[in-house]
């Protein structure tokens, strides 16, 4: 196997996503909100033994681990890259068939996303002229849009990643991947141009 390429890439002080050079989990998503959830599914339970990780997201080429890193990430970077390339270089597969095996069926996923769209999150984000509207499920993949006051707000990656992420993944803990699907720069305050 040829040298495996991960580029870390720290979005804030909590959460780090890394970039693998190949499919990881190929064409897939699985959360993992903590150790417990990990178990069995040998890339989380590698990155859940480095201290003070929080939650992990494989993503086909992407792995996203949230932690208490505070200003640097490298001590942490190093060990998951280690991880990664660990299980990559075994051939093991990074999630458990019986993770998989778990999962809701799409239809499911939609019926409990959209309660919680109409009960907990468009209620919050209406008081700003806002909504939430689910596009569409793909296994346990998640497509959003935000409208109204969300779209081109200048906090709407906060909303997202600290309100709805944590809303629709405190409901449903086997949700994927979750997209924003929105066109932030084409809304009423757009904080974002797109480039001339």
């Amino acid at each position: 196997m040829d040298k495996i390429g991960i580029t870390a890439e720290p979005k804030d002080n909590q959460t780090c996503n890394f970039k693998v050079d190949r499919p990881v989990y190929p064409d897939s998503s699985m959360y993992f909100g903590d150790a417990a959830q990990a178990a069995g599914s040998p890339l989380a339970e590698k990155i859940f033994a480095i201290g003070g990780v929080s939650s992990v997201l494989i993503q086909d080429s992407v792995v996203t681990v949230s932690a208490t890193a505070g200003d640097d990430w490298m001590p942490i970077a190093k060990q998951v890259g280690a991880s990664i390339r660990s299980v990559l270089e075994s051939g093991e597969a990074a999630v458990s068939t019986k993770a998989l095996a778990s999962l809701p069926d799409p239809d499911e996923i939609k019926k409990r996303v959209q309660a919680v769209l109409d009960t907990e999150i468009n209620p919050s984000v209406a008081s700003h002229g806002g909504w939430v509207e689910l596009i569409d499920v793909r296994k346990n993949e998640l497509f959003i849009k935000m409208g109204g006051g969300c779209q081109g707000c200048g906090m709407a990656d906060v909303t997202l990643k600290q309100g709805v992420e944590k809303s629709i993944r405190q409901a449903i803990p086997s949700i994927g991947a979750i997209m924003d699907t929105t066109d932030h720069a084409s809304g009423r305050n757009p904080y974002y141009a797109a480039s001339k």
